[in-house]
């Protein structure tokens, strides 16, 4: 049965958001305050390495969970700094390929401005399109890779399907965010960032929650361990039915 747009669009619905300060010059140190501080180096070289090693920045870990505090993997995890002269994470080029009649990757997380390209490594012909605002295409029926990549300039969830087998489903996030990122198997994910305020926001497949809802603020401080963890308020939709299994089903 053909899979139609509107499915695709309802798992579509169900979307990566440092300074440097100059000191003055020391002041020029007595002989014998040199040739001391020289004295301790020498004698003690574990006394130079006790300083500080991420005086710049703090780590920061998210944990989704669902509604009974079951981990959620493979939920897609973005870090909006929110400071003026802030700006998104630069482009990239990815690459996502058709193998057995799947995408794979599933599931791809791109800076605004990146390109990705879709060969076709299966054993027959796939035509891929995308009928989502963030960025509607198509690719005509192919194999190999004839197709130049394709940018995507636009930040939001792009659902890419196959108009020849319908079980095929993947997912584009492109994000305008600094840092980004997924849950892992414990639905986890960590990242070391600058200090500073951030938005965190999340956004799964299946998830049936208003994704602004989830929305938090977090204070960086310099040197900081920063923990939150984010429950669902709905448990996530039924899994489609479909023969291959799909990267944020894994949990």
């Amino acid at each position: 049965m053909r899979l139609s747009a509107r499915r695709h669009a309802q798992f579509a619905g169900g979307a990566a958001r440092l300074a440097r300060s100059r000191s003055p010059a020391p002041a020029r140190a007595p002989l014998g305050a040199s040739f001391l501080a020289l004295l301790l180096l020498v004698l003690l070289p574990g006394w130079a390495a006790s300083a500080p090693t991420n005086a710049a920045g703090a780590s920061v870990a998210i944990t989704v969970q669902l509604p009974d505090g079951q981990p959620v993997a493979g939920a897609v995890v973005t870090l909006h700094a929110l400071a003026p002269d802030s700006r998104p994470a630069p482009p990239q080029r990815a690459v996502m390929d058709q193998v057995n009649r799947a995408f794979a990757p599933d599931l791809l997380v791109i800076p605004v401005g990146s390109t990705v390209e879709f060969p076709n490594s299966d054993t027959v012909s796939h035509q891929i399109y995308s009928f989502s605002p963030a960025k509607r295409f198509q690719l005509p029926l192919y194999r190999g890779n004839p197709n130049p990549p394709v940018r995507f300039d636009q930040a939001g969830i792009v659902t890419l399907g196959c108009n020849i087998h319908d079980e095929m489903l993947a997912y584009l996030v492109v994000t305008d965010a600094q840092f980004f990122g997924r849950t892992n198997a414990s639905g986890s994910w960590t990242v070391e960032v600058p200090k500073g305020r951030y938005r965190v926001s999340v956004w799964h497949p299946r998830m049936r929650d208003d994704t602004k809802e989830l929305d938090r603020e977090l204070m960086v401080g310099q040197g900081d361990r920063t923990t939150l963890t984010l429950r669902l308020a709905k448990p996530l939709r039924p899994a489609p039915l479909e023969s291959q299994p799909h990267s944020w089903d894994s949990y």
